[in-house]
């Protein structure tokens, strides 16, 4: 595998603030899997897409407590109108 698929465990976790562990509690992998992965270079497919599909949930997470926080000042501003 190239080096800078590699570079996505380290990337993502320095990214997140996470320690090998704590990404590996998020997206069902040990600790060791992730440090060996690292250490040995390689990274499977499983486990770059359960990385990005990781990413994508905090995405969307993000996303709709952004909609919330819209449809709060929305239904404000409505009660002030009516």
């Amino acid at each position: 595998m190239e080096e800078k698929e590699v570079h996505l465990v380290k990337r993502v976790s320095k990214e997140l603030g996470l320690t090998y562990r704590e990404l590996g509690e998020e997206i069902g992998y040990s600790e060791s899997s992730l440090r060996k992965t690292v250490s040995n270079n390689t990274l499977s497919s499983q486990l770059e897409t359960a990385i990005k599909l990781y990413l994508d949930n905090l995405k969307l997470k993000e996303e709709l407590n952004e909609v919330e926080d819209f449809k709060s000042t929305f239904r404000t501003f409505l009660r002030k109108l009516g």
